[in-house]
């Protein structure tokens, strides 16, 4: 995929290159502000270390907040099917359509060619399964005249299909690993979601000790893969979700004693194209609280 030309500002809070890195990322404007110069700046230019005299600064993409649309449901009129513009079908609280949301959004300029249609999932309108997509779930995404489904399979097509910097690497070692962190995340969610449902955590810390010992892999930055990736997006919406209902619901607490694991969500944090599409903890929990405590 070709690198586009992207403006970024800089404000002084932290600067992390593992996520913007030089190879891939066109800077056309940059916009400073520093008070003084004694703190140095390392910055890993493609395999490189360089050193600048700069304070230690964040770098986020210049970009408006998306107005995001209502979610239709089964009073709504269809949007105009098959007309030629891409349409990503979602539900803003659904975590599989919420990886195909934060792919979209990585590219601002997909934020314009990817129209988003909201899903009420509670009252879904008959023609999303009649016209649209005949599995009747989300994530879905129209474009050149077809309709694909299922999330991973999704994130991987939006990277391949549109332009913008890829984040599958082309790294050997880095490719296979994904492909074997791909492959484990059934097991993951059946582990976390075993513990949720009983009085007794033995799976979720197993599974969370593996992430972990998976984040640990490549020291080249704090995700999976070194530098920010797909895997990256198709685990974080999960653990977004896991995260405040082990908290309160079974007072454990996934970042104690796992420093990897703790980085990686403060990472994630600072990506915008992730966290406007993150949900209130709160709805997470109280979501969670019906689904699970009933059954303890």
């Amino acid at each position: 995929m070709a690198s586009p030309s992207t403006g970024y500002q800089i404000h002084s809070i932290n600067f992390n290159p593992h996520i913007l890195s030089p190879s891939r990322t066109k800077f056309t404007s940059l916009s400073l502000n520093f008070s003084n110069a004694k703190h140095p700046l390392k910055w890993n230019h493609i395999g490189s270390p360089r050193m600048f005299t700069v304070p230690v600064v964040s770098i986020m993409a210049s970009s408006s907040r998306e107005l995001l649309p209502p979610a239709l449901d089964s009073s709504s009129e269809p949007p105009a099917i098959f007309d030629g513009t891409p349409k990503l079908y979602i539900s803003y609280a659904c975590p599989y359509a919420q990886r195909t949301w934060i792919a979209r959004n990585l590219n601002q300029g997909l934020q314009e060619k990817i129209q988003l249609v909201p899903i009420d999932l509670k009252n879904r309108p008959d023609w999303y399964k009649e016209k649209v997509y005949p599995a009747n779930k989300v994530p879905s995404l129209e474009h050149n005249n077809e309709v694909k489904g299922e999330s991973m399979d999704l994130i991987r097509y939006i990277d391949s299909n549109f332009e913008g910097p890829s984040l599958f690497p082309d790294d050997h070692s880095k490719r296979e690993f994904a492909e074997e962190l791909y492959s484990y995340f059934d097991s993951f969610y059946k582990a976390v979601i075993s513990s949720l449902k009983e009085d007794k955590l033995n799976d979720a810390i197993a599974a969370f000790d593996f992430i972990e010992t998976a984040l640990s892999k490549f020291v080249d930055g704090p995700f999976f893969l070194g530098t920010f990736s797909l895997v990256d997006i198709a685990y974080a919406p999960f653990i977004e979700r896991f995260q405040p209902f082990l908290l309160e619901g079974k007072k454990y607490d996934i970042t104690t004693g796992r420093t990897k694991l703790a980085a990686w969500i403060e990472e994630m944090n600072q990506i915008e194209a992730y966290t406007i599409t993150k949900r209130d903890p709160k709805e997470h929990l109280e979501s969670y609280k019906r689904r699970f405590l009933s059954q303890v």
